[in-house]
């Protein structure tokens, strides 16, 4: 009777052949032939039972026979499977804690049994023939990721074990309401980074080396938020930021002042606490002294005509509009004749300034006797003489320009 193939195993196996295959059946004995599909292989028969070849080399699904003094035995199949080839790992790094997915990509990966990060297996699915999902134990470094099935071990693709990203600084650590500023995050194991997000806002960002990180802020409420960075390995701890509502200025105290600057004016408004800079017009106040959030004392630096006063902080710089920030600047007055220049000692009379810079005047002097008037033009105020004694006193006029020179009046006996 001729020999009868019950099973192969395995009945499958790489192209390149030299796997053993255990044929077992029955009536083996005095074997003389193994084929697979026309090609001979090399064979040893173990039993009646049993019987171990080598496959030769092949491609495809091929018929396997034994033939004995009594002919040749039924087939059994026999595949011959191409070893799995990898292309491709996404992503190609990850956490050294593992435990997140990849997806590999390639050929031949059908009857995987195993997939190993270095020397370590790990849990695998095998989605299609071209692509697996496994997850990645811990590891360090670089390591070869490898997919083995019954036709051998695929080639080699490195997967890297990246380090948690860590923020260590922000610069600056706060800025406007607005945003679009751009800072500088400083840390470690930024060389991937896939997001920075500012609270809940994920901004633009330009990885500038492992160690730094640029940004565009987002706009956000006035308020401190957490700063983080992401990369295939973690997301980092956070650090705070913090949105400065911009400042506004309400009023100036003195609102005029002389054209030499020097004085001090008082500037009351709203989240003027991390002043950085007062300017008046284009020209920057000196002794800035912040008060409070709503109070600022500055000293007026030079100019001319009136100019707008604004406040500078990291949220950003106060806007005209919101108040009274304009400020004035006053010339130094000038007296250039009284019409009278005498009049009777126990005064009363009307007396006439003629003169320039005298539209602010706030004070009139005869002698060291302050005394009524009214500001006419700027170059007309009208005062009433106060009493004095027979002589001769000096007229002066007062504004936020300073004092003007002094003209002589006549008081009568």
């Amino acid at each position: 009777m001729a020999a009868v193939i019950s099973s192969l195993s395995p009945s499958q196996g790489p192209s390149a052949g030299g796997h053993t295959v255990m044929i077992n059946g029955t009536g083996f004995t005095g074997a003389t032939l193994v084929r697979f599909r026309t090609t001979s292989a090399s064979f040893s028969v173990l039993s009646a039972t049993r019987i171990i070849a080598i496959a030769p080399a092949g491609t495809g699904s091929v018929a396997v026979t034994v033939t004995t003094a009594s002919g040749t035995s039924n087939s059994a199949v026999y595949t011959y499977v191409t070893t799995p080839v990898i292309t491709g790992l996404s992503p190609s790094q990850g956490p050294t804690a593992g435990g997140n997915v990849i997806t590999i990509q390639g050929t031949g990966f059908t009857s995987a049994t195993s997939v190993a990060f270095g020397l370590t297996p790990t849990s695998f699915n095998v989605v299609s023939a071209t692509q697996i999902t496994a997850t990645a134990p811990t590891g360090t470094g670089s390591v070869p990721v490898t997919v083995t099935t019954a036709s051998g071990t695929s080639n080699s693709v490195f997967y890297t074990y990246a380090v948690t990203p860590v923020i260590t600084g922000l610069s600056p650590s706060q800025g406007p309401t607005a945003g679009g500023n751009v800072i500088t995050i400083q840390g470690t194991g930024f060389t991937s980074a896939t997001s920075v997000v500012f609270g809940v806002t994920p901004t633009s960002f330009n990885v500038v080396s492992a160690t730094q990180i640029t940004a565009t802020v987002p706009a956000g409420p006035a308020a401190p938020v957490n700063v983080t960075v992401t990369t295939p390995a973690g997301t980092s701890n956070p650090m705070v930021y913090s949105y400065i509502a911009a400042p506004a200025v309400i009023s100036l105290d003195p609102g005029m002042g002389p054209e030499a600057g020097g004085n001090t004016v008082t500037i009351t408004g709203t989240d003027l606490t991390l002043a950085t800079a007062v300017t008046f017009g284009t020209n920057e106040a000196t002794n800035i002294n912040v008060l409070s959030d709503s109070l600022i004392t500055a000293d007026a630096p030079g100019g001319t005509d009136t100019v707008t006063v604004t406040v500078t902080t990291p949220g950003g710089t106060s806007t005209p509009g919101t108040g009274n920030a304009y400020y004035t600047y006053v010339g130094i007055p000038a007296i250039d004749s009284l019409i009278p220049d005498e009049g009777p000692a126990h005064g009363g009379s009307n007396v006439a300034i003629f003169g320039s810079n005298l539209t602010h005047t706030d004070e009139v002097r005869f002698g060291g006797t302050v005394t009524l008037f009214a500001a006419v033009s700027d170059n007309l105020v009208v005062a009433t003489s106060p009493a004095g004694e027979p002589g001769t006193v000096d007229v002066t006029v007062h504004t936020p320009g300073g004092d003007s020179n002094g003209v002589a009046y006549q008081y009568e006996a």
